[in-house]
């Protein structure tokens, strides 16, 4: 069975949404990738959007969602996208926290870096086997 990595950050629009679509990217089928937010947004922030497409993949129709203690559960791998945020239960598998900026008003060129980023810190953490 594959893990399961849930990406958490405050508006499941932004940070989480990419450290999915990355996870999804970098690792093929070796994770079942999902994301979810403290207080989602309507959708995903186009610019992560944008960003995530330049790799050729479209999240466009994705849909952000809250988090819930199903899907702290099920997870075997938690990782909070900001220190300190409060979950709606104890998560059962290994909770790791990153600190990365909220890119809630970023533009494409602004996120970028911070795609670079959050990539790189799922190649050393998660993919470093």
């Amino acid at each position: 069975m594959k893990p399961t990595v849930l990406f958490i950050c405050q508006h499941n629009a932004g940070r989480s949404q990419l450290g999915a679509a990355l996870l999804e990217h970098l690792a093929g089928d070796r994770f079942v990738a999902t994301s979810a937010g403290l207080s989602p947004a309507d959708e995903v922030n186009p610019a992560i959007a944008a960003t995530v497409a330049e790799l050729g993949m479209n999240i466009t129709d994705r849909v952000p969602r809250k988090v819930t203690a199903d899907d702290l559960h099920q997870a075997d791998v938690v990782v909070l996208m900001k220190p300190g945020l409060e979950l709606p239960s104890t998560p059962r598998g290994t909770v790791l926290e990153w600190s990365f900026p909220n890119p809630e008003s970023w533009d494409a060129d602004a996120v970028r870096p911070l795609r670079e980023a959050v990539s790189q810190k799922i190649q050393v953490t998660l993919l470093a086997d």
